[in-house]
């Protein structure tokens, strides 16, 4: 997505009313949600690959820009200030402050790729997923659990990146997140990932399923 000029840049009238030959009707918000460990990268990954025209969204963030990162393709790297403006001009669907750094989901790409007809895809926690379905409630929301809370556990063990008290944190938050999840109506779709293959072709199935419902005003 290095084409794409950051999304804080002026918005031209024009940009959207140019018709391309790869243009659809049937856009779609997804967000796809579940504690870390639980496999949600991988499947959302999985689903961007199995479904053309989909896009993963990139975040705006204050965080320094390391020599590895793109901007436009890791982040689109903004100042401070610049992240205050798109607090208050509405310009986030979604933001969070991650240890000392924001972190956001500029509202005018997104909403130019869903005019597109793309599948929109973020990676959000359960917070950002609640930001987002309170300003478009027709996103298409799934979570990802893991078969068992021990199994959850050991996958975090086996990533080897963290001690053990880390772990432990990381598991508590984890349990947290998927109870907030269950307890809420964020969530459209809920997949255990015991297996991975059908947890992908689960979100697939029903992504493409929900793409083909008739929307209002659509």
């Amino acid at each position: 997505m290095s084409d794409h000029t950051p999304d804080h840049a002026p918005h031209h009238p024009d940009e959207t009313s140019h018709k391309l030959p790869t243009d659809t009707a049937d856009g779609l918000l997804l967000i796809i949600s579940g504690p870390s460990g639980v496999g949600k990268t991988t499947i959302t990954r999985g689903v961007e690959r199995s479904i053309a025209g989909s896009v993963f969204s990139v975040s705006a963030t204050t965080r320094a820009r390391t020599e590895a990162d793109v901007e436009g393709v890791d982040y689109h790297f903004v100042a401070d200030a610049e992240f205050d403006a798109l607090v208050a001009q509405d310009e986030l669907l979604e933001w969070a402050n991650v240890f000392g750094k924001r972190y956001g989901t500029p509202r005018k790409w997104v909403e130019e790729q869903l005019r597109r007809g793309r599948l929109v895809i973020l990676e959000i926690d359960v917070e950002g997923a609640r930001q987002v379905k309170a300003k478009m409630p027709d996103a298409f929301a799934i979570f990802v659990l893991p078969p068992s809370e021990e199994v959850l556990f050991q996958r975090l063990r086996d990533r080897k990146r963290e001690g053990e008290d880390a772990i432990h944190r990381r598991f508590a938050e984890a349990r947290r997140e998927i109870a907030t999840a269950r307890q809420g109506t964020i969530y459209d779709l809920f997949i255990t990932n015991d297996d991975l293959k059908r947890a992908i072709a689960e979100a697939v199935t029903a992504v493409e399923a929900r793409r083909q419902r008739p929307r209002v005003g659509r």
